[in-house]
């Protein structure tokens, strides 16, 4: 079975930084990607980063570009979210999600972590 693990959430004052980990377990592929989602109150789920393991290529979401950092580790099964210069509009569940491929939308993630929550306060 495929599963997904979160850790690293929690509350933070704006400004302030979280690392946010996920270790994904029973994905035999090699043409993985792992992407960050976040689904605040009011809004619709959306992508902030991901990584695709084989190349280590990554996108970012434009509201996260210059202070979110996705990255691996040697192993290619544990993936980081650095994020840096929190805001309030960053609070919301974060979920990690595994696609087979360069994954484009929310559609081609096939396997979901639990979510861990982030809140940014003023």
């Amino acid at each position: 079975q495929v599963r997904l693990v979160e850790s690293g959430g929690g509350s933070v004052q704006a400004g302030g930084s979280l690392m946010l980990s996920c270790v994904a377990s029973g994905l035999t592929s090699t043409s993985v990607s792992l992407g960050w989602f976040r689904q605040a109150p009011e809004k619709e789920r959306e992508r902030v980063a991901r990584i695709y393991m084989r190349t280590g290529s990554t996108a970012y979401a434009d509201s996260v570009k210059g202070r979110f950092t996705i990255f691996q580790d040697n192993a290619k099964k544990t993936v980081t979210l650095q994020m840096n210069g929190l805001k309030p509009e960053d609070t919301g569940v974060y979920y990690c999600a595994a696609a087979i491929g360069i994954a484009s939308t929310s559609a081609d993630y096939r396997y979901w972590g639990q979510g861990t929550q982030v809140t940014v306060s003023s």
